[in-house]
């Protein structure tokens, strides 16, 4: 009995806790486990995961000084989808109607009308009216808003205003919480603290570009805040790892959709982004770029390269800007005015390509070496002729002379045109173009910027390719070999080759970045690439006869670059001058000379490679080689303790005056009082004329700002008597002019200028 009790007993309890046990399962399951299925079932009442943007990497250059880093800047984004919903419900209690719009779309080829919700008319009277009274409007394109709308909705958040003030922050953040979709935030800005100092290698960021982001990208969020992404310069080509890694904010709404607060348990912090160090010494870019200034240049360049390594330790051009002007978006006006300057100061003379005139005699020497008549003595007799053309030595254009017998070292000293027309034929077109893409002359150097322009190295391939209608001659041979006729290279392309003699053959492939780091860790290391090794096929005898010639060019009294000499260091260099040609304002053509200077220092052991441009200069001797003795002098002066204050500069203003002579105000008595006429236009050599041609490819695709409405509507060459181995016209990369320099036209819709307004 006793027995039937207990077991009755423990049945019951086993019952009891069986019961309980499943209760609790049952609990746990609805409460825990399927919370977020519950939750989501209630109307309205749901979580939603916003994407936070990262802070972008800052850049810094070899010695770790920041050249790119970010601020606070505060935005209104508006989620136009809650808009319209709140909207909706404001309607159907008043039973007023929804507003509408037609706009044009095109079906299967047929344009036809059709309506939509008037989403400004919404907007007007719910936000805008609101922010009026809050003192903090401010007009904004309203095509921007209706293809924002029709494209999102409210996937993606529309950003209504991106340069709040602190206060005006504090205020919409006071008073925002009766208006639906509204969000204040604050977001890294980027600022560069030197302003226009590097500005065509940094570029420059864009605000966020809702097409960027996919669907695949969109679809894991709520509330999908994009990036600030690179649109030119450093900040494009390295955008990867600069952008920072998004984190995550959690909102919870209650059943009317209203926030009711953040979920911080679920929260994720954005983390920055990698930073990027370039090879830049920002000392030695600010004496690059103080050269230019002190010498008045209005339109020119200078890049420095290190022999051994192919780095580049400076590189600047002239006119330039602030990119701080694109940040967060660029005025209408400051963007009108950058277009409107036919100086074109949003251009990187450096790596685009340029007439190189006798510059370019040193490659030709190379390859004379493959060929093997590096040791041959050619004579010039003041002329040589090609077909039924006589082209002239510059000697014999200027007093009627001739230089005579030359060997190479000399023929490089003097610039003997002659000499070099007819060492270029016995070399042989095939060996300067071998020669040629060792060095990286006629194709990219690899360089990271988008904007870098092969330039143009012609031979008979390119002949055929260009101008099916002419075959390939000595007299193109001939023009070529003195960087005349249809030869473009870039000053980074000179300096590059310039390194390459000053270092005995190796071609290192020219780069900007050093390494990349997260925190302390190197992300990325980026040590230095052989592009080609001439010294395994010259000898180095034959190297030291042309960097004997560039020795000269400096220091033998009948040199063409005396004005680079340096005491107490030997400077070997080579002058060039090209013929070229502009249309000005009144549309007449007008002499606009581009005169250069490649050297390297010091002779026996190399530091330093520059190459200088100087637009609508005399000579390269008077123009551009003292530029070149101003940088070589104070960056060798750095290791001995010479001291360059790093400090913000405003931009260089660009201008179209002829230089006769660069004379620093501190430099004392000239070293010639009169620039030697270094002759390397050659005559007989067919002019370069630059036309105005269409845009050339520079990186500008900035955000605009615009008032409410108003996004509605929104070089060849000449000749005198030349035979058909001469060319007569000379193309540039962007169609046809004298180089890749002419002012960008208007940009439109699609083209490389496209405008993307907000």
């Amino acid at each position: 009995m006793v027995f039937k009790y207990h077991f009755r007993l423990y049945l019951f309890t086993l019952v009891m806790l069986g019961g309980f046990a499943l209760l609790v399962y049952r609990l746990w399951s609805l409460q825990i486990d399927r919370r977020e299925e519950f939750v989501k079932m209630i109307p309205g009442a749901k979580r939603e995961r916003a994407r936070v943007p990262g802070p972008r990497g800052e850049i810094k250059d070899r010695n770790g000084v920041v050249l790119a880093t970010n601020d606070a800047s505060f935005e209104v984004r508006i989620n136009l989808a809650e808009v319209v919903v709140d909207y909706r419900r404001v309607a159907k209690i008043k039973k007023t109607p929804i507003p509408t719009v037609e706009f044009e779309t095109i079906e299967r080829g047929i344009r036809r009308k059709k309506p939509e919700i008037d989403i400004y008319t919404i907007f007007e009277e719910t936000i805008a009216s609101r922010m009026r009274e809050l003192g903090v409007h401010q007009e904004y394109a309203v095509d921007s808003l209706r293809v924002h709308f029709r494209s999102f909705g409210g996937a993606v958040p529309w950003v209504y205003r991106d340069d709040l003030t602190f206060a005006e922050f504090s205020r919409i953040a006071e008073h925002n919480l009766g208006l639906p979709g509204v969000t204040v935030a604050e977001r890294a800005s980027r600022v560069y603290p030197l302003k226009s100092v590097a500005c065509h290698i940094l570029g420059y960021v864009r605000l966020p570009d809702d097409k960027r982001a996919s669907d695949e990208e969109r679809k894991d969020w709520d509330y999908y805040v994009p990036d600030d992404f690179g649109g030119a310069g450093v900040e494009k080509s390295f955008d990867k790892y600069l952008r920072g890694k998004p984190g995550v904010r959690v909102m919870q709404r209650d059943q009317r959709g209203r926030p009711v607060g953040e979920v911080f348990e679920e929260y994720k912090e954005p983390r920055k982004g990698n930073d990027v160090y370039l090879t830049l010494d920002v000392r030695m870019q600010l004496i690059a770029d103080r050269a230019l200034r002190d010498a008045k240049v209005g339109r020119g360049a200078v890049a420095v390269v290190e022999p051994a390594s192919g780095e580049i330790l400076a590189m600047v051009s002239v006119p330039s800007y602030d990119p701080n002007k694109f940040v967060p978006s660029i005025r209408q006006a400051d963007w009108d005015e950058l277009l409107k300057n036919k100086t074109i100061p949003l251009l990187n003379r450096a790596v685009q390509g340029h007439a190189p005139g006798s510059t370019f005699k040193i490659p030709i020497s190379f390859a004379g070496c493959l060929k093997g008549i590096q040791m041959q003595r050619f004579n010039c007799s003041g002329s040589v002729t090609y077909g039924n053309t006589s082209m002239q030595c510059w000697i014999q254009r200027q007093n009627g002379g001739s230089h005579g017998s030359l060997n190479i070292s000399d023929a490089i000293m003097k610039s003997c045109n002659c000499f070099f027309y007819q060492y270029g034929n016995a070399a042989g077109i095939a060996n300067i173009t071998k020669v040629s893409k060792i060095l990286g002359v006629g194709e990219r150097t690899g360089v990271e910027l988008e904007d870098e322009s092969p330039g143009i190295l012609p031979n008979p391939d390119w002949l055929r390719a260009n101008r099916p209608a002419e075959r390939w001659s000595d007299g193109y041979t001939a023009n070529t070999s003195i960087g005349q006729g249809m030869v473009l290279a870039s000053p980074l392309q000179m300096a590059s080759v310039t390194a390459t003699v000053a270092n005995g053959g190796k071609a290192w492939s020219p780069h900007l970045l050093k390494r990349v780091m997260d925190g302390d860790e190197v992300v990325l290391d980026n040590p230095p690439s052989l592009r080609g090794d001439l010294s395994q096929s010259v000898k180095p005898e034959e190297i030291e006869v042309i960097r004997k010639g560039m020795w000269k060019v400096v220091n033998d009294p009948g040199g063409t670059g005396k004005g680079a000499r340096i005491t107490g260091i030997e400077v070997a260099g080579k002058t060039g001058t090209a013929q070229n040609w502009r249309n000005n304002e009144k549309g007449s053509r007008v002499e606009d000379n581009h005169t250069w200077f490649i050297s390297f220092a010091p002779y026996q052991s190399p530091k330093l490679a520059v190459c200088v441009l100087v637009q609508n200069g005399k000579s390269g001797g008077g123009c551009a080689a003292p530029v070149a003795r101003r940088v070589l002098e104070q960056c060798l002066a750095l290791e001995n303790g010479y001291e360059v204050a790093v400090e913000p500069m405003p931009p260089a203003e660009g201008h179209f005056n002829h230089i006769s002579q660069v004379q620093y105000a501190d430099a004392g008595v000239p070293l010639v009082p009169e620039p030697d006429e270094d002759g390397d236009v050659g005559a007989g050599a067919p002019t370069v004329e630059s036309v105005d041609a269409p845009a050339p490819r520079v990186n500008v695709t900035p955000n605009i700002k615009r008032k409410a409405d108003s996004a509605t509507s929104a070089g060849s060459s000449s000749t005198q008597n030349v035979p058909r181995a001469v060319p007569v016209r000379r193309p540039g990369i962007f169609n046809r002019g004298g180089s890749q320099d002419s002012k960008p036209s208007e940009p439109s819709p699609g083209g490389f200028f496209r405008r993307i307004f907000r």
